[in-house]
């Protein structure tokens, strides 16, 4: 598939997560301290870690403020912020590690203060230097939190299709693995580091309270949980 047509490849976090051809990456949540309270993403294809993601919370549904996108090797990527006060649940990006009056690279709120995980999720990455000079607006539709939802870039036309999250299938058992493993799809030269950082925001706002929402009752009467434990991810070139 040709990369050049698509209009939402855009270079925004680097050019370095930006590759030619479409990319899948396996997204597991982690355990450092607490059950999910991290994440770590893997090449599909090499099993290679990709980027990663350590939080110390004190425990289960603890209030973060602030959150570090890192690299294979602890390099800060972007930082993540909370904004407070906010009825849409907003976030905000930064690149790198944030220097205090830093301008954010992009923001992420809910579309609307109603309807929880349903109600859509808008994303403005600014330019020029102002969080008010908005130079590309995506969407996101889907559950998150049923591991369910496309990412659009919004153009003057017709919304383009540049990530997509979705459950993932055990290719050896054919069962669909628990939500705490998912996949990530990304169109050829899209940013996946900036995607990467919206799955995080988007674990953040959606939660689970929607967990049923946007999944086939026909697949989820099939579905048997894999211990974590037992599929093990250890990027040692082990597939997933």
């Amino acid at each position: 598939m040709e990369g050049t047509g698509i209009r939402g490849a855009k270079v925004i976090v680097g050019k370095q997560y930006c590759e030619d051809e479409e990319r899948e990456l396996t997204v597991r949540k982690t355990s450092l301290f607490f059950s999910g309270d991290g994440f770590a993403a893997y090449d599909h294809h090499t099993g290679e870690l990709v980027f990663r993601l350590d939080t110390y919370a004190r425990g289960p549904g603890s209030l973060i403020d602030e959150l570090v996108l890192m690299d294979p090797f602890g390099a800060s990527i972007i930082t993540l912020r909370r904004k407070w006060p906010s009825l849409h649940n907003r976030w905000e990006g930064f690149l790198g590690e944030r220097a205090e009056g830093q301008k954010p690279l992009f923001t992420v709120r809910r579309s609307s203060i109603f309807g929880g995980d349903r109600a859509g999720v808008t994303v403005e990455v600014h330019g020029g230097g102002s969080a008010d000079d908005v130079a590309a607006e995506y969407r996101v539709e889907g559950s998150f939190a049923a591991r369910c939802c496309r990412v659009f870039f919004e153009g003057e036309e017709e919304g383009e299709l540049v990530a997509e999250i979705k459950r993932k299938v055990d290719p050896c058992a054919h069962v669909i693995l628990g939500r705490d493993v998912f996949c990530l799809s990304l169109r050829p030269l899209v940013d996946a580091a900036f995607i990467m950082g919206l799955v995080i925001v988007l674990d953040r706002i959606s939660g689970d309270d929607d967990i049923g929402a946007g999944v086939d009752p026909a697949a989820v009467a099939a579905v048997e949980v894999v211990d974590a434990d037992v599929r093990e991810m250890n990027g040692n070139g082990l597939k997933f």
